[in-house]
């Protein structure tokens, strides 16, 4: 260790050209490095919708799902599949283990449902692979004061704000959300049909065939090559309606055929299709453009080029408004902002402590330069290894800012000391250095093998935290290769070479207090096991949550109204919902976005919005300032007029953060209690009586059950003798009656550059028009009433299914006074008392406990796997089995004031919270390292163990407070802050300084008391 300090004194420009080789190579890097919100997340889940006509959820799952499932759950890694049906649209979740190749299973899963999609009954089966930055990285609505019609905006839309779009670097989709087609509609009668002895059939099959360019070869004449094409398209709609249908004889000679013209028979029009959605910015109707991002992009350089795109594109359509509706890089730049500024403010902050302990400019100088050398060494490991610029490694750089001059400062502050003996600068410089290069090395490696579990724990937690392990890891290696070659090169340059009289603050009254601490060892050892007791009870005592929970100024509403109601009915609702919030001044509301109906478009990540129909809408209120009065008072009005309406479901909640959609689940409430069963009677009957228990708790609110009454059906059931006995097939009575009720598909038309439906249609007819229609077959015509009889039932809403048995599902929210654990553990002791299940009926409580209990276990066991590697370390620093337990026992130490200061705080344990506790492990051991490592010092030069204890304690207390301080004060501006970025980091940061400051005080009180005993027992 002596030939590090030798070199870095004697060769000085080697060093410097080091230096700046890493420095010049780390800007470099990180100009390279992506910028994105989180880490790359290898989510292992692979999402299939599957789209079947009309049918109810019971049939689907009967025709398509139970084959499905079982199908999926023989591939490779599959962990559990579940599924969500609703009339006539299934949505089929497949998770994977956390260690499966997702390109690989994509491409099994399929291969083996291409067999499923070729049967004829499914109209969609769609496979996607879920990705948490799916949501847009840019929405943008898109309006023009004079033009209503949907059309001539979404053209716009698709035809040239999109063909611009797509172009750009890093933009994988463009999106068209809200706009309407227009379509042929050839509108007939019965009746009319009738006269003229044609079906609807026959009217499309007509239109189809006389709507075709036919090639008819090539002729050659005199040595040139002639090609024959007879062109029978469509040019404009005059020439449909010209379409001859049939023939009639006229009536004043038998030989002639008068042709029957579509436009005789049918009204022929050109309009918009009925929409599948509707968009409206602060009331106007409007499209909205949402630009999607290649997997790899960089998200804020991508949305630059966007927004930079849409200004030229503003140009060149004059009068059309652009309004912004959310820009993901806004957030990922202000989140990352501030935790650059939280950074930039811990290392201030850490600078001034060492200028107030050391009193000396220059000295303060060679430590602060450690900061910048490290981080900027930093990027080049994060740059080899592809980690990106994001929050979590953001973070991992400023939770270890406090920690990168720890090293520089017990390696200066010995140095300086040896200078305050009177050695030389060069002697002082390589004594000072070599003499603390094992502590620190160990003290390094210690808070590095900490983090080495974490990379080994699945799940969530372990996929979001393994980047900014490696990233604090990286920022602590490069600390550790500045303080034992750097430090004493600046030292050399900087300092002056004569011993001079010490400004820096000591504390001499140390070494008696330690004497006294000695003397008084057995009460200290069991006011410690006292306190180690009392924090014990404080920590089984307090709730536990998975992820904190984010202020938001902006919240989102979605409504359901009762099935069936259509969208005119919705869009009408929501209509005077707007208008009636709008009135109310005092909430200081800046944008209300509303998307109604249909949702083919996942706004915010979530995993069931292509699960939406006519009767659902989904708001976003933004407010101009996060005023918590304003968001109070906008949920209190909004809460009490909604329910009002005791058939509308509603959920009002913050603004889905992006960690809640990473880490977070499928369900929209935090808590979810699972029913297993087969029958859907018993799991209807369970459901109740559970939702009569849940309903009781006063501390739950928004509570809904899956198990509720669906849209209105009209079951027609057939009469297998009348039809047999009338010549018909049940195919034909069906085929007929679709065609009554949805038309029939004639072709396409094409029309300005874009295809449009030619549709033949009856007039909308009503429930009792139907019962009197009749069915044809040749010339003969049956009532409807004759073949089938009608039955009025509800369909099931929505039927869900885990793991190939149906589940019936229990949401609710719960107060902000209570923490998850607490609620889950009420509920789950009042359903035991309460509800007696049957033989294979059971209950689970999912959704957020579900990943809470999988992270904290898999914490858990990173926690223990730290420690166990921790004591390795340090038996081999010491080469003792028995002195590494003194040291250990800063860690439960460390864990009082952890636990403490969330107790105190009235917090819950989280998975941020967790971590930080685990990092704390490695860092709380460094005080000890270095009081532990000059106490053995003092042993092997003779000393006895009381004085070798208060020597080594008066030389290493400065170095510790300073360093605990600096990390602290590094910690501090994180713990402040708005928003996701401020709930990420902050429980991270009060874990580490609450146990810091108790692991430092106690490590100053109670680890010499420990030192001694354990000497005495090893002798």
């Amino acid at each position: 260790m002596k030939k590090l300090s030798e070199f870095s004194v004697k060769f000085p420009i080697t060093v410097l050209m080091l230096i700046s080789a890493v420095g010049l190579l780390g800007i470099i890097s990180f100009e390279r490095l992506s910028v994105d919100l989180f880490p790359d997340l290898n989510n292992p889940r692979i999402f299939i919708e599957l789209k079947s006509g009309e049918l109810p959820p019971d049939e689907l799952e009967r025709k398509f799902i139970d084959n499905i499932e079982a199908l999926i759950m023989r591939q490779r890694k599959v962990t559990s599949v579940s599924s969500v049906l609703r009339v006539g649209q299934a949505q089929i979740t497949v998770e994977y283990s956390w260690d499966s190749d997702m390109d690989e299973a994509f491409l099994d899963l399929q291969k083996n449902m291409t067999q499923v999609a070729q049967n004829s009954e499914i109209d969609e089966l769609n496979l996607s692979q879920y990705d948490p930055n799916s949501s847009p990285i840019i929405l943008m609505g898109l309006s023009h004061p004079e033009i209503d019609d949907m059309d001539v905006l979404r053209r716009t839309g698709d035809n040239f704000i999109r063909n611009e779009l797509i172009r750009l670097d890093g933009v994988a989709a463009v999106e068209v959300i809200g706009g309407e087609e227009k379509e042929v509609k050839i509108n007939t009668e019965q009746q009319i049909l009738d006269a003229f002895d044609l079906t609807i059939n026959d009217v499309a099959s007509k239109v189809q065939s006389s709507n075709m360019d036919l090639s008819g070869g090539s002729i050659e004449e005199l040595g040139i090559n002639y090609v024959i094409k007879g062109l029978g398209a469509f040019n404009d709609m005059s020439e449909i309606g010209d379409v001859v249908v049939a023939y009639k004889n006229d009536s004043r000679s038998n030989e002639k055929l008068t042709p029957v013209f579509l436009k005789d028979i049918a009204a022929v029009e050109f309009r918009n299709k009925d929409p599948e959605n509707i968009v409206k910015i602060n009331g106007k109707r409007s499209v909205a453009l949402a630009v999607y991002k290649e997997t790899k992009a960089n998200t804020v350089k991508a949305a630059e080029t966007v927004l930079e795109a849409f200004k030229s594109i503003k140009k060149a359509l004059p009068g059309y408004e652009f309004t912004l509706i959310s820009n993901q890089a806004n957030f990922i730049s202000s989140a990352i902002s501030e935790v650059e500024q939280s950074a930039l403010y811990g290392v201030v902050l850490a600078v001034l402590i060492l200028f107030v302990f050391l009193r000396r400019i220059g000295t303060t100088l060679i430590i602060s330069l450690s900061i910048p050398i490290s981080i900027v060494a930093t990027f080049n490991l994060m740059y080899f290894n592809d980690l990106s610029i994001n929050i979590m490694t953001l973070g991992g750089l400023a939770l270890g800012a406090g920690m990168l001059v720890d090293n520089a400062i017990v390696v200066m502050e010995s140095i300086f000391r040896k200078i305050e003996d009177g050695l030389s600068l060069r002697e002082a410089i390589v004594t000072g250095a070599s003499q603390v290069t094992g502590a620190i090395t160990a003290s390094t490696i210690t808070t590095i093998v900490v983090f080495l579990p974490i990379v080994y724990v699945q799940g969530a937690a372990g996929e979001l935290f393994r980047d900014q392990a490696w990233t604090v890891a990286f920022s602590l290696i490069a600390s550790l290769i500045v303080a034992i070659l750097v430090i004493p090169m600046l030292s050399n340059w900087i300092l002056k070479d004569k011993s001079v009289e010490s400004k820096s603050i000591k504390f001499t009254g140390y070494s008696k207090f330690l004497k006294r601490l000695i003397e008084k060892r057995r009460m200290i050892m069991l006011l410690t096991l006292a306190m180690l007791v009392f924090t014990f009870f404080a920590g089984w005592q307090m709730g536990s949550e998975f992820i904190p929970k984010a202020a938001s100024d902006s919240y989102t509403l979605d409504l359901k109204l009762p099935e069936g109601s259509n969208l005119e009915y919705t869009t009408a609702f929501v209509d005077g919902f707007q208008q009636l919030i709008n009135a109310q001044k005092d909430f200081d509301l800046d944008q209300v976005y509303e998307q109604i109906g249909d949702n083919t478009s996942s706004l915010s990540g979530a995993t069931d919005e292509s699960l939406k129909d006519e009767s659902s809408a989904y708001l976003k209120i933004h407010f101009k300032e996060a005023n918590l009065q304003n968001i109070n008072r906008f949920i209190t009005f909004v809460s009490a007029y909604l329910d009002s309406f005791p058939e509308i479901e509603y959920a009002l909640k913050p603004e889905e953060t992006s960690l809640s959609a990473t880490l977070g689940t499928d369900q929209s409430a935090p808590l979810v209690i699972e029913i297993e069963g087969d029958e859907q009677e018993v799991l209807a009957d369970l459901s109740a009586k559970i939702l009569k228990v849940v309903s009781s708790a006063g501390y739950l609110n928004n509570i809904e059950t899956s198990i509720q009454k669906g849209r209105p059906q009209v079951n027609l059931v057939i009469d297998r003798i009348a039809t047999g006995y009338n010549g018909l097939t049940i195919q034909q009575v069906s085929s007929q009656l679709t065609e009554l009720i949805n038309g029939k598909t004639s072709g396409d038309w094409e029309y300005q550059g874009e295809l449009r439906d030619i549709n033949v249609k009856y007039p909308d007819i009503t429930l009792s028009q139907l019962q009197n229609t009749f069915i044809t077959n040749g010339n003969q015509r049956i009532p409807l009433s004759d073949l089938v009889h009608f039955q009025y039932v509800n369909a099931d809403r929505e039927l869900y299914r885990h793991n190939q048995k149906r589940v019936a599902m229990i949401s609710a929210d719960f107060s902000a006074d209570k923490s998850l654990s607490d609620v889950v553990d009420d509920v789950r002791q009042k359903i035991k008392k309460a509800v007696d299940f049957p033989p294979n009926y059971t209950f689970n409580i999912t959704g957020e406990e579900e990943k809470r209990s999988e992270a904290f276990a898999g914490l858990q066991f990173a926690l223990i796997l730290s420690i166990i590697l921790i004591y390795m370390v340090l038996a081999s620093q010491f080469e003792s089995l028995l002195h590494p337990f003194t040291i250990i026992l800063t860690v439960p130490l460390a864990a009082v004031g952890a636990i403490l200061i969330f107790f105190i705080l009235g917090s819950t344990l989280n998975v941020m919270a967790f971590i930080g506790i685990i990092m704390l492990m490695g860092i709380a051991v460094n005080d000890s390292i270095i009081l532990v490592d000059a106490i053995n010092q003092q042993r092997q030069q003779g000393n006895e163990i009381v004085e070798s204890i208060v020597i080594a304690g008066e030389q290493r207390i400065r170095p510790i407070i300073m360093t605990s301080l600096t990390t602290i004060l590094a910690l501090l501006p994180l713990t402040i802050g708005f928003g996701e970025s401020a709930a990420l980091r902050a429980p991270m940061a009060i874990a580490v300084i609450g146990g810091l400051i108790s692991s430092t005080t106690l490590t100053l009180v109670v680890i010499p008391c420990v030192y001694f005993y354990v000497e005495k027992l090893r002798r």
